[in-house]
């Protein structure tokens, strides 16, 4: 199987105006965008994306659209995370027979399930597709912590090759590499720069929404050329960014942002809330001081 590595952006799905539907448009300018600036692969369907808030439809059309328009140029793996095995099964062969590089999935985020568990509903997935897999740790989501002792059996199966680990434990990346070795590519979910020095070779990044430019460099920085002094200086640039699309903002903010530099990807759905009109002023200040627009 294909080993990926770099800055993949977590990509927000843009709605149209009233929210009632998927925008194909702002979504294929926000593709090209992105494989433009310089990113490295992108994920579409992940929590950024408001996988939970979409139709089965609207799933293919955003598999449809971002496979279509990236034609090759960069990965595209896609979000395909449900509570049921058999649902996951379903929507991972969906995802390769419409053209996915890769899958990601977030283990199953409501019945906790034991590790033998996990195995299990992982190994079935990996059986049912061709494609590769990048198995999701978010344990403040997902209500299941895997910790790097599980990933370690979960790497014997074939077709996981990836993590993407979304706690604020850095010294897990370090501890992975040392359990799993080549057998598991780890892409940082939050710390990527921090990751990085650590022998993360990926970052599923949400900042890289509005600066996949800068977010694909620091990668190549830290891991291509080790230059620490540059990446240092060009996180520091950043983080603010980092920042705001952080926490619960970050559909809200990422969606606020991309408005605001000309790219409207519509509001979050509901239970999600737009960003409050005094954040969007702090915003616009943020990103008027990196450049991002002008007043």
């Amino acid at each position: 199987m294909a080993r990926f590595r770099g800055t993949y952006t977590v990509l927000v799905t843009p709605f149209t105006a009233d929210g009632s539907a998927v925008d194909a448009e702002a979504l294929k300018r926000l593709v090209n965008w992105q494989i433009e600036q310089g990113i490295h692969g992108l994920i579409p369907l992940g929590s950024t994306g408001e996988f939970l808030s979409i139709s089965r439809e609207e799933r293919q059309q955003v598999i449809d659209t971002c496979v279509g328009e990236t034609n090759g140029r960069v990965p595209v793996l896609i979000g395909t995370g449900a509570e049921s095995t058999l649902d996951a099964i379903e929507l991972s062969r969906e995802a390769e027979a419409m053209g996915a590089d890769g899958v990601m999935i977030i283990p199953p985020f409501y019945s906790t399930p034991t590790e033998d568990e996990l195995f299990e509903h992982y190994r079935r997935i990996g059986e049912a597709i061709s494609i590769p897999i990048m198995v999701y740790n978010n344990p403040a989501t997902a209500n299941v912590d895997l910790v790097p002792s599980t990933l370690t059996r979960l790497s014997e199966i074939d077709a996981v090759t990836m993590v993407k680990e979304s706690t604020l434990e850095v010294t897990r990346v370090r501890d992975i590499i040392e359990l799993c070795g080549d057998d598991l590519t780890v892409f940082a979910g939050i710390l990527g720069y921090e990751s990085f020095w650590l022998g993360a070779e990926g970052w599923v990044a949400v900042c890289s929404n509005l600066v996949p430019h800068q977010s694909a460099r620091l990668f190549e920085l830290v891991v291509d050329h080790g230059d620490w002094e540059a990446a240092l200086a060009l996180y520091k640039e950043i983080l603010p960014v980092v920042r705001w699309v952080g926490g619960h903002r970050y559909v809200s903010a990422s969606k606020a942002a991309l408005a605001m530099m000309g790219m409207p990807a519509g509001e979050p759905r509901p239970p999600r809330l737009p960003l409050p009109h005094d954040e969007r002023t702090e915003l616009a200040q943020t990103l008027t001081e990196l450049g991002l627009i002008t007043t």
